[in-house]
């Protein structure tokens, strides 16, 4: 019967360290990398502030076209015109007594 000498199985080895390093990369970049799910988490948390501030610019749109529309030509606001001219140019009627 012949023997057979058994030698280490280097290559498998050297097979199996890449195969774990590789994976190990793919899965933290798939966690933390730049399209990974920690990315995506920030993405969805900056979306949500941008859209908290798109909606107070559009309220804030709307109060300046009303604005702007009552003191228009064709709709003048009589008293809107008189309360900016006060705030703005500081005029005040001649029996009014202001504090400050």
């Amino acid at each position: 019967m012949v023997r057979v000498q058994r030698t280490g199985n280097i290559g498998g080895l050297i097979y199996f360290a890449i195969a774990f390093t590789l994976g190990l990369y793919f899965i933290f970049a798939a966690v933390q990398g730049d399209f990974g799910v920690f990315r995506r988490v920030e993405i969805n948390a900056e979306a949500e502030v941008l859209r908290g501030e798109r909606d107070r610019l559009a309220a804030e749109l709307a109060a300046m076209q009303n604005l702007t529309h009552r003191l228009s030509d064709n709709y003048l606001d009589s008293d809107l015109l008189d309360e900016r001219a006060r705030d703005v140019l500081g005029y005040m009627r001649f029996d009014e007594i202001v504090i400050r």
